[in-house]
């Protein structure tokens, strides 16, 4: 009689500074594009499950906001994301890049972790000569991890020394979400987060970072998925760079969000677009709430 690998389970929370490769790695893992990626820093501001599940494992990743120094009441509650992720994680993944350095932030961050800690130095296919072996070696003097792991999000290099990782690092535990189950959030929010990832894709500045957008209508059919999306903006003058001369600009971002919406939710999609001004949203109690970054 062959003996049963016991069933392991638990979450497994990925933190950073902005723009190291944390949602990119989380896809990679996934499989699916659950985080937003773009170039630019910042655009993940919730916490985001994603679960992997085995016959004899259940992997609940969370990839988290980059972690900062505040600057408003957003950034105060994307931490906030950032703390709870910790305080439940079973296992967590500290990203990195080839570029980034030790700072006191992130020291901070990482005193407060005390269980397994994997090192992810991402990136390295940018690398020149020994720069990877030798940023590795910088980091293992400022940081103390239980498995240390070069790594390229973007092509996938080493993402199976990762998940072994983290399998072996996971408690024995039953699964805590139907095994068929690949996250925590509703259609509209990643709906949401496909338009708002367009915005950042599309505009320059501080626009992107100004922006929040909410779906207002989801309503889905055997054929198509209808739904009305509205963006807001802190100021009216965003609002007209949104829009863009005679609505050429959004109409550019509501074609590139259907073709994304269409292949995540498998079946047509009907998009309308519109632009509203909540001005200060990022420094008001009342607009947090409003868009889930508070209870």
């Amino acid at each position: 009689m062959t003996k049963t690998s016991p069933h392991k389970a638990g979450f497994v929370s990925i933190i950073g500074k902005p723009n190291v490769g944390k949602s990119t790695l989380m896809n990679q893992v996934v499989g699916e594009k659950l985080s937003i990626i773009t170039s630019k820093a910042q655009t993940t501001r919730h916490r985001i499950m994603g679960i992997l599940s085995g016959d004899n494992f259940q992997i609940v990743y969370s990839d988290t906001p980059g972690i900062l120094k505040p600057e408003y009441q957003l950034h105060q509650s994307m931490m906030k994301f950032v703390s709870s992720s910790l305080s439940d994680a079973d296992v967590v993944l500290f990203v990195t890049d080839i570029y980034e350095t030790f700072d006191e932030i992130l020291g901070e961050t990482l005193k407060k972790i005390n269980v397994p800690l994997i090192f992810i130095l991402n990136k390295i296919d940018q690398a020149k000569g020994t720069q990877a072996e030798d940023k590795l070696n910088y980091w293992k003097e400022h940081v103390k991890a239980d498995a240390f792991i070069m790594i390229s999000a973007l092509d996938g290099v080493n993402i199976d020394k990762v998940f072994s990782q983290i399998v072996e690092s996971l408690p024995e535990h039953p699964a805590y979400f139907p095994k068929d189950q690949l996250t925590d959030k509703p259609e509209r929010f990643f709906a949401a987060e496909i338009v708002r990832e367009k915005i950042f894709l599309n505009y320059k500045k501080e626009v992107p970072y100004s922006t929040e957008v909410e779906i207002m209508e989801f309503k889905e059919d055997e054929k198509i998925i209808r739904m009305r999306a509205e963006i807001y903006v802190e100021r009216k003058s965003q609002k007209g760079i949104i829009i863009g001369h005679k609505g050429e600009a959004l109409k550019k971002v509501g074609i590139a969000a259907r073709k994304d919406l269409e292949e995540f939710f498998g079946k047509q999609v009907h998009l309308e677009t519109f632009v509203k001004v909540a001005e200060d949203w990022r420094k008001k109690e009342i607009n947090l709430k409003r868009f889930g970054y508070k209870n």
